[in-house]
């Protein structure tokens, strides 16, 4: 059975919208088919690179590129100058754009080893990328039929909206997860503040899957505290750290919302994740498949369906096939953990070290600071000294004088930024605090 009809056969019994939209509310009989010009073009084995958005053509799209046992690369018009290294990277054959544009970039299939691994078993296969914060984006490639076995035990059904992107695999975690428990996709009219809480209004959204900086901007635009969101049951947040401050003040501003973190990396999935409390940042992490241990503070995964491997990068599991999460966690005796920083973003000051995260938490608590970035630059006396830049709410008058009393009254001396700028933290397209 194909993935189309596996979908087809789950909502054979009903004939409510499985995808809806400002201009279209689409039943499954509309959404959950075979595109016949992708079925012509492409060819099991191929790697196809699909351009899209959450909407019923890349949709009929993307299932018909998985039916076909292809591998699959979602990208989006955001990553655009970038789509040529990831073509090369993933060694695309086939690329298919948003208009229905299809172009094969190669007439016989790149000789790789974990590709043919794919062919040679019949699977259909996924390739997502890194971020590229440290060097440049990882081709990560999963076996998609040992992906999609995770979806297929009943979970509960949500209207949900799809706020996380194509390319990202919160936003493929989100689509699947809902078709396979014939719940309704909702594709937002756009992702600023005002657009998201008029779709959970007129759409009666029960889930909004997104960031911590959409939360902050949530919070900083006052929209919530006068808006009436009776439908909206579950905020799940994830893809970068929430600080404690603003998830206190969210769950205040929304005392009827379940709030609950994600955790989960495009080289091993997204896994099940238990909050302690909606406004605690404390989680137990697991899952089926799923083994952890904490070394010397850092987290440890071992995962049953993790990756293949990356296409252009050498392998990140040891030989018992842990993978080094660079997370730097606290546990309590309950083993629930809580993600304090990186092990990558250390700044030794003289010998003492401090995480970005103490620094910014201090600056996010003023209440005109919207966004703050703190990192190390070099020192020719203590090695190194943090800088910390603040975004502050429009028409604020804090000066940097006031945030540095403000942080003078929250920090030890060690920690102080030794210089703080007032000036704008960039947000990038997926709503993520830029480095």
């Amino acid at each position: 059975m194909s993935l189309i009809e596996e979908l087809q056969a789950r909502y054979e019994d009903s004939d409510s919208p499985c995808l809806i939209s400002r201009t279209s509310s689409l039943r499954p009989s509309e959404v959950l088919i075979t595109d016949e010009a992708v079925d012509d073009f492409v060819k099991a084995g191929d790697v196809v690179a699909l351009i899209g958005e959450f909407d019923a053509p890349s949709i009929r799209r993307m299932l018909t590129i998985i039916s076909n046992k292809a591998i699959y690369v979602p990208l989006t018009e955001a990553t655009k100058p970038q789509h040529e290294y990831f073509f090369e990277a993933a060694m695309v054959d086939v690329v298919v754009r948003e208009d229905g544009t299809m172009t094969r970039l190669r007439e016989s299939h790149a000789d790789h080893p974990m590709l043919n691994e794919l062919r040679d078993l019949g699977h259909a296969g996924l390739v997502l990328f890194s971020s590229g914060t440290t060097g440049l984006p990882k081709a990560i490639l999963h076996d998609f039929d040992k992906f999609l076995v995770r979806f297929r035990t009943p979970r509960k059904t949500f209207r949900m909206l799809n706020f996380l992107l194509f390319d990202h695999i919160g936003g493929v975690n989100t689509m699947f997860h809902t078709l396979f428990n014939k719940g309704v996709v909702i594709m937002p009219s756009g992702r600023t503040v005002t657009n998201i809480l008029q779709d959970i209004i007129d759409f009666d959204v029960e889930v909004l899957p997104t960031t911590p900086t959409f939360l902050r901007m949530m919070l900083l635009d006052g929209s919530i505290e006068e808006m009436e969101l009776p439908s909206l049951k579950l905020i799940t947040y994830g893809t970068e750290r929430m600080d404690e401050s603003s998830l206190k003040r969210i769950t205040k501003a929304l005392p009827n919302v379940d709030f609950r973190q994600t955790f989960g990396m495009s080289e091993l999935g997204i896994m099940r994740v238990k909050s302690v409390a909606r406004d605690s940042l404390w989680m137990h992490v697991g899952g089926e498949g799923i083994e952890t241990k904490i070394v010397d503070g850092v987290l440890k995964i071992r995962a049953q369906n993790k990756m293949i491997g990356y296409l252009n990068a050498e392998s990140p599991f040891d030989d018992e096939g842990w993978y080094d999460s660079k997370d730097i966690v606290e546990q309590r005796d309950d083993g629930s953990i809580r993600v304090v920083g990186r092990t990558t973003e250390w700044i030794n000051i003289g010998g003492e070290k401090v995480l970005p995260e103490v620094i910014e938490n201090a600056a996010l608590q003023h209440p005109d600071v919207m966004f703050a970035h703190a990192k190390g630059r070099p020192n020719p006396i203590t090695g190194m000294h943090a800088e910390l830049t603040c975004q502050l709410v429009e028409g604020s008058e804090t000066s940097r004088k006031d945030l540095k009393i403000w942080m003078r009254d929250k920090l030890p001396s060690a920690f102080l930024p030794q210089k703080i700028r007032i000036g704008e933290v960039g947000v990038n397209h997926r709503f993520k605090k830029m480095g």
